[in-house]
């Protein structure tokens, strides 16, 4: 369906690809991979004709319909939700606009005349509407903005009044109302909760057209893709199988490449030395020059690529009391939406809480209430003695001063480190050399949160609070997160969409429903074997 043939494109000084290949078939789900600015989303504009390559060519086959979901997605206001999506639908969004249109111009006096032959238009585009299931569209409609998370009242409300992330989930919804036959989906899941992401997935499992998609999120990664497409230092590679597959071969293929680099660098040294310890001598002069050519001759094995590996180790935290956080009897009420009515939860040293919960179950009001952002209506949050607790905040990255660097933001944080020391912590989460003297108003959101994870990380607190913090993450920054949180020697309290986080991290479940609050013991990989469901509402 889609093929890019032997394309070259450079971006000023940055040669993103050169005499790369790849195809598309219609039903493969293939995961867009690779280093950030490496050139994923620049594929995806390439195939939409947005960007044009240096050389080669980008084949559509004629008639393939295209939907591409991006983050940058516009201004919408003026509308309704669900306006706003069917507005998107592609061919079946323009044959009811006609529709609408012909039902005015037969409503329409001043074309009396004209009165037969629109009505014959106007049948012509009924059955058109109809064939392209368009008396289907708002029910279908309905169903995938429900999906993606949209209450019935919103879903009538105007578009304009949806925080951005809010309006994503709009982008995302007119995308796959559209069913074209190939889906571009550049981070679908970005803004997405558990329960809208499972949705998504299952969504998309039944998609019987192409499908190209990058995402930070493995898991997601894992149960869609049957085909990894990488992208690193100009190639682009085709590897069969989901992500865990292509890691796994992806460490072979490295540790063959090292061996056999390895080999011929110990074969080269030894004809090296030979040459030079005779070449003075006439009576080795022919072995010596048959050497010399013999070298000359030899293809020589690239070296192999050493991936950059983020690593945080903490420092040993101070020992918090065994009572880390006692909730007794909250209520907590936004308006007339009740969000606890008496809420009980004690919380003790080393325990790992992750909070489950449907949009709007009060996650994100029970970690400010402990972190003390908001205080309850009624009854107490008690923190313990000896508690050093850091609180990521959803919007905590809007918080940075955008007129700082990273690596001023780093020593306001720190005062008394050393350079080293801060310029060591900035490269543990990813910007190194220059990239110290980046500008917060130049990150993106992913390198805001890492710069934010930094500051909180550093001086180890006893008690993580973490409302979503993998948001933005690329998958070597979640790795490394997780590794250091996996030997961290505190407390945690947290929420997060991202299922391999949820299993490798936690070790106590508190589920917030409207039918009350329940606590698993165990981690989220036994709540999800004694629930048989991956989040609440599913």
């Amino acid at each position: 369906m889609i093929r890019l043939d032997s394309i070259s494109k450079q971006h000023g000084s940055q040669i993103l690809f050169l005499d790369a290949s790849m195809g598309i078939f219609k039903g493969e789900k293939v995961g867009l991979v690779g280093p950030n600015g490496s050139g994923k989303s620049t594929i995806f504009r390439l195939i939409v004709n947005e960007e044009q390559p240096d050389s080669g060519q980008v084949v559509v086959e004629r008639g393939v319909t295209i939907g591409y979901f991006s983050q940058d997605v516009g201004e919408m206001s003026g509308r309704s939700v669900l306006e706003e999506t069917m507005a998107g639908a592609g061919e079946v969004s323009e044959a009811a606009h006609e529709l609408h249109a012909l039902e005015h111009a037969m409503a329409d006096p001043a074309q009396a005349d004209d009165l037969e032959s629109i009505i014959e238009r106007f049948g012509h585009a009924q059955s058109r509407f109809d064939t392209l299931g368009g008396y289907a569209l708002e029910s279908r409609a309905r169903e995938i903005l429900a999906g993606l998370g949209f209450r019935d009242e919103v879903v009538e409300d105007d578009v304009g009044k949806l925080s951005g992330g809010w309006k994503m989930r709009v982008a995302l919804a007119r995308i796959l109302l559209m069913r074209p036959d190939s889906l571009l989906l550049d981070e679908p899941t970005n803004h997405l909760d558990i329960e809208s992401i499972i949705w998504l997935e299952r969504f998309l499992r039944d998609f019987e057209g192409a499908l190209i998609m990058t995402s930070h999120d493995r898991e997601f990664l894992n149960r869609l893709v049957t085909k990894i497409v990488e992208i690193d230092g100009g190639d682009i590679t085709t590897h069969a199988g989901n992500y865990e597959f292509y890691e796994r071969q992806r460490e072979i293929a490295a540790a063959h490449q090292e061996a056999q680099y390895a080999r011929q660098q110990a074969m080269l040294a030894k004809e090296e030395a030979f040459i030079a310890r005779f070449k003075a001598r006439a009576s080795h002069a022919a072995q010596v020059q048959s050497r010399v050519k013999k070298l000359e001759k030899i293809d020589r094995v690239d070296p192999p690529k050493r991936r950059k590996v983020l690593e945080f180790d903490f420092r040993e935290p101070p020992r918090s009391g065994e009572d880390v956080v006692k909730i007794e009897a909250v209520a907590k009420a936004y308006g007339t939406h009740t969000i606890y009515e008496k809420l009980d939860l004690l919380i003790r040293r080393r325990e790992r809480w992750c909070v489950m919960g449907v949009n709007g179950a009060g996650k994100s009001t029970l970690l400010k209430l402990i972190a003390g952002d908001t205080q309850p209506d009624s009854g107490k949050v008690t923190v313990g003695g000896s508690v050093k607790l850091a609180y990521f905040a959803q919007h905590a990255m809007d918080l940075l001063d955008e007129t700082s660097t990273v690596i001023d933001t780093l020593r306001a944080a720190f005062p008394l480190a050393t350079i080293g020391s801060m310029r060591s912590l900035a490269g543990a989460f990813g910007f190194s050399g220059d990239d110290v003297e980046k500008s917060c108003r130049v990150l993106s959101g992913g390198e805001k949160a890492r710069l934010v994870l930094a500051t909180l990380l550093y001086d180890p607190p006893n008690f993580l609070v973490l409302d979503e913090p993998t948001n933005h993450l690329d998958l070597d920054t979640k790795a490394m997160l997780m590794k250091a949180l996996a030997d961290f020697e505190g407390t945690m309290l947290f929420v997060s969409h991202d299922r391999q986080f949820l299993a490798a991290l936690s070790n106590r479940v508190l589920e917030l429903t409207g039918e009350g609050v329940h606590v698993y013991g165990g981690g989220y990989t036994e709540y999800v074997s004694r629930t048989g469901h991956e989040a609440p509402g599913i």
